[in-house]
């Protein structure tokens, strides 16, 4: 996975984000900034998921995404 096209372009990106998991806030949106960790950190909080899984639910995401 090249997480750097996430991070570089983290504005654009986002609104897929929000749309994907709606229960992340704009602020966590805002503090995640890009970076893959926080983001399966914020899933973890918010969705109650174990690491594994979203780790996996952000690659299936990525995955999907027409770049």
């Amino acid at each position: 996975m090249d997480w750097n096209r996430v991070e570089g372009n983290w504005k654009q990106i986002k609104g897929k984000v929000k749309e994907q998991w709606g229960k992340l806030t704009d602020d966590d949106l805002d503090t995640i900034n890009g970076k893959q960790d926080q983001l399966e950190g914020k899933l973890q909080q918010r969705y109650g998921y174990q690491k594994d899984q979203a780790k996996k639910e952000l690659n299936e995401w990525y995955g999907r995404q027409k770049w």
